[in-house]
């Protein structure tokens, strides 16, 4: 089974994370076939070395110069359906399959529902973890099954969506991020219906595209066009997207703070008594957007965003948001958290 995976020693990282860090990982386990990932955590290379997932490095900040582990990356990138009824369709998709690319297959098979969350970088391995949502619509809506290797009891599992634990950006995976690696998942995706337009923005960029019908092909299209708009490119300015989540508070703080802050835009959250608040506004309104240290920015197009301008290190991106997030805590009495996982620090 050793052929099923390789490895390699001394890797750079700026090409595998999206915030473009110079970092460096001691081991890099290239896994070819996720049935090799017994063999490789036996291997005696490996032994006591810190192990972590690396997919496309989009949700990553890496708050150290070098990591003393191995990181796994798995390149295992095949789609298939395999049941459908004529009105939903089970897909199963392996983990290194690049996200963006099954939203279109997903198109291009008549299945839909992952329309609204087009264009997010990363692979599919990593959406039931972060929960990746857009648009007013959650991965976890369309999840069936998860498949991992757990390590903790060294078998594969396969965790049904209610096993997974889904929240808002959160899973059973993120909270136990060193438990299991996610092989593959399982979508239950309709073939019909009406394609979900809650976000007051895509009716109207569908009106900006020429009064578009609302189709999953020209939701997915107005997606792209709305996030190209407003998100920076991190081909251009490094980034991992938005940094913090949107905070959710309860109902009745989230009346105090608008009747003390005029113009605090208000969310529906999952129960009736939360509310969520927009991490972007908050952190605008403290004044950060466009806020430059070096090369470690707030981004300019979008508040949530901190970017590497060039030669930003991830200690320097880490102490910027530290910064911000006290920043908003100062001001409105309210906590941001991270979005992307940090590596080698704290928050």
């Amino acid at each position: 089974m050793a052929s099923a995976y390789s490895l390699a020693w001394d890797v750079s990282l700026r090409d595998r994370n999206t915030f473009h860090l110079d970092a460096r990982a001691h081991c890099v386990a290239t896994v070819r076939d996720a049935t090799a990932l017994p063999s490789l955590l036996a291997d005696p290379a490996l032994r006591n070395l810190p192990l972590m997932v690396l997919g496309a490095g989009s949700n990553v900040l890496f708050a150290t110069d070098r990591f003393e582990g191995c990181l796994i990356h798995l390149q295992c990138d095949s789609a298939r359906i395999v049941d459908d009824d004529g009105e939903h369709a089970l897909v199963h998709v392996d983990a290194g399959f690049e996200w963006d690319a099954l939203v279109d297959w997903t198109l291009d098979h008549g299945l839909q529902g992952l329309e609204n969350l087009a264009l997010i970088p990363g692979q599919a391995g990593a959406a039931p973890i972060q929960n990746i949502g857009a648009y007013g619509v959650e991965v976890g809506k369309f999840i069936a099954a998860v498949h991992v290797y757990d390590r903790q009891v060294a078998a594969v599992d396969r965790l049904t969506a209610a096993r997974c634990g889904f929240g808002y950006r959160d899973s059973v995976f993120k909270r136990e991020p060193d438990r299991r690696i996610v092989t593959a998942i399982e979508l239950r995706l309709p073939r019909g219906g009406a394609t979900n337009l809650a976000y007051a923005g895509l009716n109207e960029e569908l009106a900006a595209m020429g009064g578009l019908a609302p189709t999953p092909r020209n939701v997915a299209a107005a997606v792209r066009r709305i996030r190209q708009r407003k998100l920076p490119d991190p081909a251009i300015a490094g980034n991992a997207g938005s940094f913090f989540k949107n905070p959710v508070i309860t109902r009745a703080v989230a009346v105090e703070l608008q009747s003390r802050f005029e113009g605090m835009p208000v969310f529906p959250a999952s129960t009736a008594a939360e509310r969520k608040l927009s991490a972007a506004w908050l952190i605008e309104q403290a004044g950060w957007r466009g806020f430059r240290e070096g090369d470690a920015a707030v981004s300019a197009q979008h508040a949530l965003v901190l970017v590497n301008l060039g030669q930003a290190t991830g200690p320097q991106l880490l102490a910027l948001a530290r910064r911000v997030a006290a920043s908003v805590q100062e001001k409105f009495g309210v906590a941001l958290e991270p979005e992307p996982r940090i590596v080698s620090a704290t928050f």
